[in-house]
């Protein structure tokens, strides 16, 4: 109850940290990091723990699968849970300093006010074993699951949400606040919000005003138990509609960040000229790299000086298979980071990149749509083996270069600004070189 009563009054007294970097998190960083991103910069991978970890408890989205069951099945997904270490360390061997995972509410409290010792021991396995490779976690509080009881009384829909919600991460915060973790609160509120709406007849406007809510509260709550912690809520980049999209959301936690995180994966499609039929998959979405330098432009300019960081980035595959325009994963990570050098050298304050994902994983529905450096069949391989992509040595060469090297090109040039995020694309064009 003490616990649950520091977290729900805590409110307005510290302010945002500065950007720090966590001692020995350049451990497996060359000795001499040099380039247009600067020596601090940090590279990292993401991952999410529904998605990876697989048999996941009673939960909000244990039910959403069971309801349609066209879905495929959750299963062991990945089997982060049991192969942690192992994916750990394929992280460490890539040389990346962040490592962003979740942490599962529906794991933690089982039943209302009933926390599990062992999955608290669990997350400190992951942690711990995160750390012991040199890189500093970065860990996600609510990546959209929450436990079957919190269903049970409506989820977000529930009156008492917010404080429930409040009540675990309190516990979570005080938990693994002393290894100085990055923090996440809530991964991409506005697709959380339309998941919900679509799979439990949520209220939008009401879950705004709710994960808000919660949001700037358990920021509050973390500066008090770790003071120069930084924290964030990602949010996912909508190509020619950011504003309208996330830009009610900023407006409620504006005050409430120390770096804007945010996901970045799809260009504009013009409704003129959108797919016909409609894509397949989210491997038929327009990918434009160049589209990552005005989603950073637009938030340099929002919160001019704030840290910048992509907390995720990537490009999907159907089942692993060439993509229909032919883009490799290497050639567009590269192109991506090109881009990331040309939008830090525009004077934008970029502080790190993480790639979605390490590995494949369960994509809300499906294993078809593969993100992961590294491959995982679920469909077909019931051992689950780590199979590198052509990314994986582009990424670690990136990363020991802190960068790519002076006079790369895209690949790809800049495509028609209509197509990449308008009115900003257009208005004030960018080229390569």
């Amino acid at each position: 109850m003490r616990t649950r009563f520091r977290c729900l009054v805590a409110a307005g007294l510290v302010t945002a940290a500065a950007l720090l970097l966590v001692p020995g998190a350049a451990s497996t960083a060359p000795e001499t990091r040099t380039g247009v991103l600067g020596e601090d910069f940090l590279w990292g991978v993401a991952a999410s723990g529904f998605q990876s970890e697989g048999q996941s408890p009673d939960s909000n989205w244990t039910r959403y699968i069971e309801a349609n069951p066209g879905w495929d099945r959750l299963g062991d997904s990945v089997d982060f849970r049991s192969r942690f270490r192992s994916d750990i360390a394929a992280a460490e061997n890539l040389g990346v300093r962040v490592f962003r995972i979740g942490v599962e509410w529906a794991r933690l409290e089982p039943r209302p006010g009933v926390w599990d010792p062992a999955a608290f021991a669990y997350y400190d396995d992951v942690v711990t074993a995160i750390v012991a490779a040199g890189m500093r976690p970065m860990l996600t509080l609510d990546h959209w699951v929450y436990p079957g009881w919190a269903a049970d009384r409506g989820g977000w829909r529930n009156p008492g949400m917010v404080s429930d919600w409040l009540t675990n991460m309190c516990k979570v915060v005080d938990h693994f606040a002393a290894r100085n973790p990055i923090w996440v609160t809530i991964n991409e509120p506005v697709a959380y919000i339309m998941h919900e709406v679509r799979q439990n007849d949520t209220d939008a406007d009401q879950m705004l005003d709710r994960v808000a809510e919660a949001h700037n509260s358990i920021y509050d709550y973390i500066h008090r138990v770790q003071p120069n912690a930084l924290v964030t809520s990602n949010v996912g980049y909508v190509a020619g509609a950011e504003s309208r999209v996330n830009g009610p959301l900023m407006d409620r936690i504006a005050d409430k960040l120390d770096f804007i995180g945010i996901d970045y994966y799809f260009a504009y499609e013009p409704p003129d000229l959108a797919t016909t039929p409609a894509p397949s998959g989210m491997w038929d979405l327009p990918v434009r790299p160049e589209g990552i330098y005005f989603a950073l432009q637009h938030y340099s300019q929002r919160f001019p000086g704030k840290p910048l960081w992509i907390v995720e980035n990537g490009i999907p595959t159907e089942d692993g298979a060439p993509r229909p325009d032919a883009y490799t994963r290497s050639e567009h990570l590269r192109d991506t980071v090109y881009w990331l050098q040309r939008a830090k050298s525009d004077g934008m304050n970029l502080s790190g990149y993480n790639y979605w994902s390490l590995t494949d994983n369960y994509e809300w529905s499906s294993y078809t749509p593969r993100f992961g450096l590294y491959t995982v069949n679920v469909h077909a391989d019931p051992t689950l083996t780590r199979i590198p992509t052509d990314a994986v040595a582009t990424y670690r060469d990136i990363i020991a270069r802190n960068g790519l090297p002076a006079g790369y090109l895209p690949s790809r040039p800049p495509d028609d600004c209509r197509l990449v995020d308008p009115p900003a694309s257009c208005t004030a064009p960018v080229t390569a070189p």
